[in-house]
C-alpha cells in the first residue's frame, strides 16, 4: 500500500497552465506551434498536414518519462470548438445608426439678393480698412525719415538787425557753420561797387552779393581749406585767413592768396519791416 501511494505521489505532476498574480494564465512549457502527426485519418489531399491557417491557436499537452524524471510536452493540437468572438477596439463606444444632424435652415439667408449685398458690403469695408492701415503704415515710415526737431530748429535763424551797429560785424552759428553779418558804411558800399570786379579771380558784382547795400551776409568759411577768416583784417579792409594768407575785400571777394572763390552767400531774407534777418 505504501508502495502504491509513493508511486501515485511520484506521478502527481505540477499543473501545465498556471495563473499569475495579475490573473493572466501562463503556460511556459507548452509549444503553441506544434503540428499534429501525419496519418490521423483526416487527410483530404490538400497539402501539408497541420492546423488550418484560419483556425485559432489550439494546443494540448501530455507527460512523458525520461531518465531525468517527468517531462511535460505538447505534441498534438486540440480540436476546434467553433466558437469565436470578435472584440471591438472600444467596447464602450456608442454606435449610432442614424446620427442627428443639426438643422441650419434658420441661419440661411431669406433672399439671395440680400445675401449678395451683405457680401459686397463686407468686402468693401475690408478694402477700406486695409487701405487705411496701409496709409497709416506708409505715413509712419516716412515720418521716421524726416528731419528731427533739433535739425529743424537750426534750419532757420533769425537775427535782430537793430542790435548790429553800423561798421561792425556779427558772427552767428547756422547749421554748424559761422555766418558773417556786416553792417556796412556808405564809404564801404562805394568802395565795393566802384572797383572793377571783372578783373578778379572770381568775378562777381557787389549788387549780386547783397539784397540791401548796407547788409552783407556770408558764410565764414575760407574757400581754400575751410578755415575761418578774421574780420576787419587783411590788405583790403575785409577778411583775412591767417592759415594760408587769403585776403577778401569788403564785399567778401577774393583779392589775394590761394583761395579760388569768393566767400559763399547763403540764402536769406528780411522780415517784419526789415527789422529781422532770416537765414535759411
Amino acid at each position: 500500500m505504501a508502495t502504491a501511494l509513493s508511486f501515485r505521489k511520484a506521478l502527481t505532476a505540477p499543473p501545465t497552465v498556471r495563473t499569475l498574480t495579475s490573473g493572466v494564465p501562463s503556460a511556459p512549457l507548452l509549444n503553441l506551434a506544434a503540428r499534429s502527426p501525419a496519418g490521423h485519418g483526416h487527410e483530404h489531399g490538400h497539402g501539408a498536414v497541420g492546423p488550418r491557417s484560419d483556425s485559432p491557436a489550439k494546443f494540448a499537452g501530455g507527460l512523458s518519462v525520461s531518465s531525468s524524471g517527468l517531462v511535460s510536452r505538447s505534441y498534438v493540437n486540440a480540436q476546434t470548438t467553433g466558437i469565436h468572438q470578435h472584440r471591438l477596439l472600444h467596447t464602450s463606444a456608442v454606435v449610432k445608426d442614424a446620427p442627428q444632424v443639426p438643422n441650419f435652415e434658420p441661419y440661411q439667408a431669406k433672399s439671395q439678393d440680400n445675401n449678395r449685398a451683405l457680401s459686397y458690403f463686407m468686402i468693401g469695408s475690408l478694402g477700406v480698412l486695409s487701405a487705411s492701415v496701409a496709409k497709416s503704415t506708409v505715413t509712419e515710415f516716412l515720418a521716421t525719415m524726416a528731419a528731427s526737431a533739433d535739425v529743424l530748429a537750426l534750419a532757420k535763424v533769425e537775427v535782430e538787425l537793430a542790435s548790429i551797429p553800423e561798421g561792425k560785424n556779427v558772427i552767428i552759428k547756422w547749421r554748424g557753420k559761422p555766418v558773417f553779418i556786416r553792417h556796412r558804411t556808405q564809404s564801404e558800399i562805394e568802395e565795393a561797387r566802384t572797383y572793377d570786379w571783372k578783373s578778379l579771380r572770381d568775378p562777381e558784382a557787389d549788387e549780386s552779393r547783397t539784397k540791401k547795400p548796407e547788409w552783407l551776409v556770408m558764410l565764414g568759411v575760407c574757400t581754400h581749406l575751410g578755415c575761418v577768416p578774421i574780420g576787419e583784417a587783411g590788405d583790403y579792409g575785409g577778411w583775412f585767413c591767417p592759415c594760408h594768407g587769403s585776403h577778401y575785400d569788403i564785399s567778401g571777394r577774393i583779392r589775394k592768396g590761394p583761395a579760388p572763390l569768393n566767400l559763399e552767400v547763403p540764402q536769406y531774407d528780411f522780415s517784419e519791416g526789415d527789422e529781422k534777418l532770416v537765414i535759411g
